[in-house]
């Protein structure tokens, strides 16, 4: 059994397994972001152009707005060409089989038997509410295999490999999530040169900052220069993530994240685990991000995760394993189950059903030259509908609209008539798309030259009368 229980046999697992879920698991498309991220890059292969200003919203349109994730969008609308929805979902789910399989390689390293198997599940079952088909997915094999390097870099006494260092430009525009790389470079930087003999203290500072500087400077191969670089910390510095469900604090429930700390720290009480002082200081900051924003348990999952694999195999008197490569049987079968299982999904379409991010049947009633117009949509449906065409009020990109609109917005949602009538007014919206039950959706119902069009369960239509 503890033969079996290692990376040469749980990695292709893993990658497999975790193939498997995004190609299959409905909740992958459940995010509204999808469907403009899908648009964006559909709009820029059209044009052959990054984008710079906002062609979705009637709000905003012209705006400027840079597309900072635009290789991943570009790669998601490049799927979508070929083999529509079914081919979106393939394209994150090969990048999502490949981090898990860099992923359980890694760990099994310095892991086997029961201790590598349960730091697999609860680091999947973390990660696993984060299976979405948006950007972070595609660029999740880079985050890992960026990690791997510093780790290896400081077990061997040396600085990181200059091609991560260019691995960065592509990290910076498939995703927000390099500044995460440019941390993580910063704080095992440090490690290196406060341990480091002091003889060699200059030489690894050298090195180390060497690195980083080059690794910055990839940073800014993007479109958008130095504004990719500033714009995480401007999106983290906004009022309206403090109204976003990812960026929420954690619930002090029986979650993944509490399992896994419970687990965490059974194993720190019962066993001699020794963590260094600057890992203790990192994984600490990774829990603390964790648990004031829900979307950081992503980072803990798979950063977390291999930064306390190799304290945690100590601890258990694990020796570090030989890298060995997989079954080959095991290997060939994953593939050959992988490629099956990927021509079976590209071969069934997707079947869109009603969310709360797809009002699918609602705005099958819309008329055709009524769709076109501007509306005033709920929030959570803007992805949905400037995919389908139409110019928005608002949306989920946050960066476009900034605070004063969405908190606007949020006060427009109370009902109070005369905001409203003065919205629809000013916006010139020829219709609505609303969730039902709520106090806009009502002020619709009473406002004057207005008719409800369509109802059910997921949203509402009204339009203007005549």
């Amino acid at each position: 059994m503890q033969t079996v229980l290692t990376s040469r046999w749980l990695a292709p697992l893993a990658a497999l397994i975790a193939f498997t879920c995004v190609l299959w698991t409905r909740q992958v498309l459940g995010d509204a972001d999808t469907w403009w991220h899908v648009a964006a890059g559909l709009e820029m292969i059209e044009h052959r152009a990054v984008l710079h200003e906002d062609p979705f919203s009637h709000t905003f349109q012209g705006q400027p707005w840079p597309s900072h994730e635009w290789l991943s969008e570009v790669l998601l609308a490049g799927a979508f060409n070929l083999a529509g929805w079914p081919a979106v979902i393939l394209l994150a789910s090969a990048a999502t089989g490949l981090a898990a399989w860099l992923f359980a390689r890694e760990l099994g390293r310095k892991l086997s038997g029961l201790a590598y198997l349960l730091t697999l599940v609860l680091s999947a079952m973390m990660f696993a509410p984060h299976l979405l088909v948006r950007p972070h997915l595609v660029a999740l094999p880079v985050l890992v295999a960026w990690t791997i390097e510093l780790l290896r870099a400081r077990e061997e006494v040396r600085a990181p490999r200059w091609i991560f260092a260019l691995l960065m430009a592509l990290w910076a525009n498939l995703h927000g999530g390099f500044m995460i790389g440019l941390a993580l470079t910063g704080a095992f930087a440090l490690e290196a040169v406060l341990l480091a003999p002091a003889t060699a203290r200059l030489r690894t500072a050298v090195r180390w900052g060497a690195f980083g500087l080059v690794a910055g400077a990839a940073a800014l191969l993007t479109p958008h220069g130095i504004d990719g670089v500033l714009f995480p910390f401007k999106l983290t510095g906004m009022w309206v993530t403090s109204r976003i469900g990812e960026w929420a604090p954690a619930e002090l429930t029986f979650t993944p994240l509490m399992m896994a700390l419970a687990a965490a720290g059974y194993v720190l009480a019962t066993r001699p685990v020794r963590v260094p002082p600057y890992r203790a200081l990192l994984l600490l900051g990774l829990v603390w991000a964790s648990l004031n924003h829900i979307r950081h348990e992503q980072l803990l999952a798979v950063v977390g995760g291999l930064v306390f694999a190799g304290p945690l195999g100590q601890a258990l008197a694990q020796a570090p394993q030989p890298r060995s490569p997989a079954a080959p049987r095991l290997v060939l079968a994953g593939l050959a189950a992988a490629g099956v299982l990927g021509a079976v999904r590209l071969a069934i379409p997707v079947d869109w059903k009603d969310s709360p991010t797809a009002p699918v049947t609602a705005f099958a009633h819309v008329p055709a030259e009524v769709r076109t117009q501007p509306v005033l949509n709920e929030y959570g449906f803007g992805g949905y509908l400037l995919f389908h065409g139409t110019p928005v009020f608002v949306d989920s990109r946050a960066e476009l609209y900034r605070d004063r609109f969405l908190q606007d917005y949020e006060r427009l949602a109370q009902g109070r008539a005369g905001e409203v009538g003065a919205a629809l007014e000013r916006h010139q919206v020829a219709w609505t798309l609303l969730k039902p039950a709520t106090p806009l959706a009502s002020a619709m119902d009473r406002m004057p030259g207005w008719r409800r069009l369509y109802a059910d369960r997921w949203a509402v239509v009204h339009v203007r009368e005549g």
